[in-house]
């Protein structure tokens, strides 16, 4: 028996879930099934943390899943907090809209709009069914896309949308691989953190915002040992604050469209604000809206030259920390119990039982060295890569010629419509994709505003 459906959405985490909710406020009769494995719709790999110290990286006034209204999450929380949910929120002493929430409470933001979207479709006959499942092969025609689950199930729809989020390095396996994840600790698993001694050595690769999340998953479970942090820049993500509005310099100036040009006329900016006294994020924050035009008209050595050269400051100063996150780091630090170093990781190491050894090179140095911990976190971020990932459905999607990588092996690439580019370039009519698959495309495609702005286009795309 095959099941069929007018869309199957691939997916269920933020980007799934989002496109399902925006074809449900549309009128009309259709079926959705979305194949996610996990028992939850809407959570995925950024919102099932479970701590309330794993807090999203920017406050509820631009984290609104609804791309028409941008108070949306502020509302939601505002009503939340006022019927006695989420009591921690008071000790961050500042406006609902400058709040910083949980993760998870994040997550059941996210499912309750769904269910109100559901409520809303189902009034014309519309429906979303969950299919807890994994999809390890899809194949498509002239007619339609047919998967097939690893549970043996076969679903067929009119068109299939690849909305498979992020692969997070430490929990995606690879090709080919140092064996770094199996000997690493997951970034968000306190249980496992509690199980070390509190004053032993922990080791971190990477040091960006799962670094982090690392950081407080070891407050969290007790840890007051030492940290050593090793990424190649050494660069830590600057905190996020409020600043003041800015104008829109790039708005305002069409001349700027090379990555060189930008750099430039930001540190102008920049520096301007500094000399009036205003945070130099303020002209930073107004550049996130013109990001996926000044992407897609760079030329491929202009946007290598970005990736090789400017994307770790790009990374600390655009992908900022929570409040109570930095103030975290930044204690430890302080106190010398957390160490940042320049230098890349080289392999695993022989160690005694009971700890972790690892090989790096310092930044500016020849020769390498061991160094040796009761623990090893792996948080070097998202693998963008689809040919490093060593899941059943991206192999098989390049096998098959259906896929090909994204600009500089980012992502897949896509038509400006979201239809899927296959291994000659051409457009797909039945399968399209959103989300963290087209980095290569725009850039920045994995904030929540970035999704809820691609969701209500594609559903439009898809419903035409």
């Amino acid at each position: 028996m095959m099941r069929t459906a007018d869309i199957l959405i691939i997916g269920g985490g933020l980007s799934g879930t989002m496109l399902a909710l925006q074809l449900l406020r549309h009128p009309g009769q259709r079926k959705i099934l979305i194949i996610e494995p996990r028992p939850e719709l809407g959570r995925g790999e950024a919102y099932s943390a479970v701590e309330l110290g794993h807090t999203l990286n920017g406050n509820a006034a631009r984290m609104s899943v609804d791309p028409d209204n941008p108070g949306d999450l502020t509302q939601w929380l505002t009503e939340h907090i006022a019927a006695g949910g989420w009591p921690e929120s008071a000790e961050q002493d500042v406006p609902v809209s400058e709040l910083f929430p949980p993760r998870g409470l994040f997550g059941t933001y996210v499912q309750q709009r769904l269910a109100e979207a559901r409520s809303i479709g189902a009034q014309h006959g519309s429906s979303v069914e969950h299919v807890v499942a994994e999809v390890v092969d899809l194949q498509v025609d002239g007619d339609g896309a047919s998967l097939t689950l690893n549970d043996g199930q076969r679903l067929r729809g009119a068109r299939a949308v690849l909305a498979t989020g992020m692969f997070p390095a430490a929990r995606t396996p690879q090709k080919s691989s140092s064996g770094l994840n199996a000997a690493a600790l997951d970034p968000w698993d306190v249980a496992a953190m509690r199980r070390l001694d509190p004053q032993s050595t922990v080791l971190i690769i990477g040091s960006g915002l799962t670094m982090v999340d690392a950081v407080v998953s070891l407050e969290q479970a007790g840890h007051r040992g030492p940290i050593e942090v090793f990424s190649r820049h050494g660069l830590l993500p600057h905190v996020r604050r409020q600043p003041p509005a800015w104008a829109d310099f790039l708005g305002e100036d069409q001349r700027i469209r090379t990555p060189r040009q930008l750099l430039h006329e930001l540190r102008r900016q920049c520096r301007d604000a500094i000399a009036q006294g205003i945070d130099w994020q303020a002209p930073l924050d107004t550049v996130r809206v013109h990001i996926a035009r000044l992407w897609s008209q760079a030329t491929d050595v202009q946007r290598r030259q970005f990736v090789r050269h400017v994307r770790p400051w790009w990374e600390s100063h655009h992908h900022r920390s929570p409040p109570l996150s930095a103030a975290l780091v930044e204690r430890l630090h302080k106190e010398g119990r957390l160490r940042i170093q320049a230098a890349s990781f080289k392999g695993l190491e022989p160690a005694a039982e009971g700890s972790v050894g690892i090989r790096i090179r310092h930044r500016g140095e020849m020769a390498s060295c061991v160094v040796h911990g009761a623990a090893l976190i792996n948080s070097s971020g998202i693998e963008y890569d689809w040919r490093r990932v060593a899941r059943p459905l991206p192999q098989q999607l390049l096998a098959r010629g259906l896929i090909k990588p994204g600009p500089l092996a980012l992502g897949i690439a896509a038509a400006v419509d979201g239809a899927v580019l296959d291994a000659q370039g051409c457009a797909a009519e039945r399968l399209f994709v959103m989300g963290p698959p087209l980095r290569g495309m725009w850039w920045e495609s994995t904030a929540v505003t970035d999704v809820a702005l691609q969701a209500k286009a594609l559903a439009l795309r898809l419903l035409d």
